[in-house]
């Protein structure tokens, strides 16, 4: 199973993917928010299963933000 996860500590702005949405490695899946400034994570190639975060929620590095299958 693949995930995406947070490449930096801050909080969640923007979630642009959906339960049951093929993503590929080039969307833009979330936007984290880190001292004024966004930061994109990217996709994995896959079909998301589970989101684990909503907008507002704090999020630490590496920490799990999708379940993809």
């Amino acid at each position: 199973m693949a995930e995406i996860v947070s490449t930096i500590a801050g909080k969640i702005k923007e979630i642009n993917i959906a339960v049951g949405q093929t993503v590929t490695e080039d969307d833009e899946a979330f936007i984290i928010e880190a001292m004024k400034m966004e930061n994109v994570v990217y996709g994995e190639d896959g079909t998301v299963k589970n989101l684990l975060v909503n907008v507002g929620d704090l999020v630490e590095e590496d920490q799990i933000l999708a379940e993809l299958e």
